[in-house]
Parts: C-alpha cells; sequence; structure tokens
C-alpha cells in the first residue's frame, strides 16, 4: 500500500524537498503557517498541522529551530494515530532529536532524524544529500520516500547519529566560507582578476564545494544564498557544544563562530550566511565583484 505523507514547513529549502515529493508522486499533505507556500505547491493542503497529521502515515517536518519542531510535535502527535512515523528533516542538537523522539515513542509513534546537506540549490534539482538516523526498518519502509527528495542518502545509524553529522558537514561549510573570502580578498588586493581567481582556485587543491557554489554568490554580490545568519549561528553553537560533551578543541570553530556573532551584531539574522564575507569587505573597503556569476544557484 503506497504511503500518504504530510509535509509540515514549507520555507526554502522544506518547500523545495515537498515539491519534489509531490513530483515523484507520493501522495503528500500540506500546512505551513503562511498557506500560500502549500496552496502553490499544488498539493492537498490542510488546515491545521493536527488535521495533517490524522490524515497520513508519517508526517515529515523542515522547520527553522529546535523550539519550532517542539511546538509543532506537541500539535501533531495527539492527533497520529500509533504505528505512524515523524519524519525530521530540521537540523537539530542530538540531544534535542533523542528527546522529542523518546515523546513519540511513547504514544507509539515512530522517528526519523533525516537532515540535509548540500544547499536549496541541490534540493530544487532532488540531488541534495540525506543524512538518516533512526532504526534500519524505518529507513527501509521511507527509503522510496527519501530517494525521491535527495540525491545520496546515508543511514549514519540510531537517532543522534544524523543529527552530528550534519553539524559536522555545517561547521565545515562555514570554516570554508570564512577562509574562501579570505583568499579572494588576498588575490583582489594583490591586483588578480577575480574571475580568473575564483577558477583557478575552482581547478586547485584549494578549492571546496563553498568555493565553487557560494563563492559564485559573493562574486555577484547577492549573497544569496537562502540561509541566514541565525541559522549559521545555530548550528555553529551545537558543533561548539559537541566540542564540550566530546572533548575536542575546536579552534577554527571557535574563531569562525565569533565572526559569525560580529555578522550578525553588523548585518542582523536574517542577512545571508555568505554575508559574512562582508566583514573583511566592509574592513579592507573592498568589494569582491566580477562579472558573469549568478545571482542566485
Amino acid at each position: 500500500m503506497a504511503l500518504r505523507y504530510g509535509f509540515i514547513g514549507l520555507g526554502n529549502l522544506g518547500g523545495a524537498l515537498a515539491a519534489a515529493l509531490i513530483g515523484a508522486g507520493f501522495d503528500v499533505t500540506l500546512y505551513d503557517h503562511d498557506a500560500d507556500r502549500a496552496t502553490a505547491l499544488g498539493g492537498a493542503v490542510a488546515p491545521s498541522p493536527g488535521a495533517l497529521a490524522a490524515s497520513v502515515d508519517a508526517v515529515i517536518t523542515c522547520l527553522p529551530s529546535p523550539a519550532a519542531s517542539r511546538a509543532v510535535l506537541s500539535e501533531i502527535l495527539p492527533a497520529m494515530r500509533p504505528g505512524a512515523d515523524w519524519i525530521e528533516m530540521s537540523t537539530l542538537g542530538q540531544a534535542d532529536i533523542q528527546a522529542l523522539a523518546a515523546r513519540a515513542a511513547a504514544v507509539g509513534v515512530g522517528c526519523l532524524e533525516c537532515p540535509v546537506t548540500g544547499g536549496v540549490h541541490l534540493a530544487r534539482t532532488g540531488e541534495i544529500t540525506v543524512l538518516v538516523g533512526g532504526e534500519a526498518a524505518l529507513f527501509q519502509r521511507h527509503s522510496p520516500a527519501l530517494h525521491a527528495m535527495g540525491g545520496q542518502i546515508f543511514h549514519m545509524g540510531p537517532l543522534g547519529s544524523a543529527a552530528l553529522m550534519k553539524v559536522i558537514t555545517n561547521m565545515l561549510a562555514f570554516i570554508h566560507l570564512v577562509a574562501d573570502g579570505e583568499a579572494l580578498m588576498l588575490a583582489k588586493r594583490g591586483g588578480l582578476d577575480l574571475g580568473q581567481a575564483w577558477a583557478a582556485i575552482a581547478a586547485s587543491s584549494g578549492s571546496s564545494f563553498v568555493h565553487e557554489t557560494e563563492g559564485q554568490l559573493i562574486l555577484n554580490g547577492s549573497y544569496d544564498v537562502a540561509f541566514t545568519m541565525d541559522l549559521a549561528l545555530k548550528d555553529l553553537g551545537f558543533a561548539t557544544g559537541f566540542g564540550t560533551a566530546f572533548g575536542v578543541p575546536l579552534a577554527l570553530a571557535d574563531t569562525v563562530k565569533r565572526l559569525f556573532e560580529e555578522g550578525h551584531a553588523a548585518y542582523g539574522g536574517d542577512a545571508q550566511s555568505t554575508a559574512i564575507v562582508r566583514l573583511l569587505e566592509d574592513h579592507c573597503a573592498t568589494d569582491l565583484r566580477a562579472p558573469g556569476f549568478p545571482e542566485r544557484l
């Protein structure tokens, strides 16, 4: 029997994931606090999270914070039947997902954590990477839906393992972002053509996924990666928390977190995370612009 899915949280990332699931032919009911987002995707629209949860076999959530996940779970659990599943695609801390999954298990609801990594542009094409934590049987049950939304799917282990892996990947991305800004500024202040410098770095041992993607948005000046300073600081806070918990000195992550705190103070929590490079541009009174780079990926 085909499973019926509900999807709650249709922002930049969630909307792209839900659209991929609908496009693959799955039976999907939608809810977002902005009803227009749900209507625009073309699936069935529920009037409330509870109404959605009562009508499906599994509820997928993609939300901006642990507080939002807790609030939505409180609304959906009373309506979910025993044997239904909750698939959490938000980025949560290990303790958050384990505590929330325990609440679900207490009323007979299974849980998979499935945070994604790679950027909204890959979610739009169904190529984003999905990190999975939870029981193998649940992973197998929902594997077709996960493959509809993502490209590479990694089952990392029990609940909490995907949360750790997602924080590690984001920590690396933010470190690479700051490093890329510094590299591009050296090129600019040293008199190099920035377009050629970007291409040379991309073809070198110094390249990174961040350089090849977000570096283009910096050179365009849009910074439009669809990921905010608030979200970056949330993830960096998780990373430094893991460092403390596991006894691992995270000198680079600590430094980058302080820079993002400075960027947050300068530009606000809603600013794009890539705008962290503006701190260096402002300090050097030098912009990093080159023709021919896209406004969005």
